[in-house]
């Protein structure tokens, strides 16, 4: 049986990891930032 299906398959969900755990932090950077500021505008 040939190893690079499961190779390739493996580069594939290590990605979507990556990519996945990218985009949520930088979201939750967003929100934390745009919280910030709004603590920052109340008097």
């Amino acid at each position: 049986m040939p190893h690079a299906p499961f190779i390739i398959a493996s580069f594939v969900v290590t990605g979507v990891g990556i990519s996945w755990l990218v985009i949520s932090s930088y979201l939750a950077m967003r929100r934390a930032e745009a919280s910030a500021d709004e603590l920052r505008q109340q008097p």
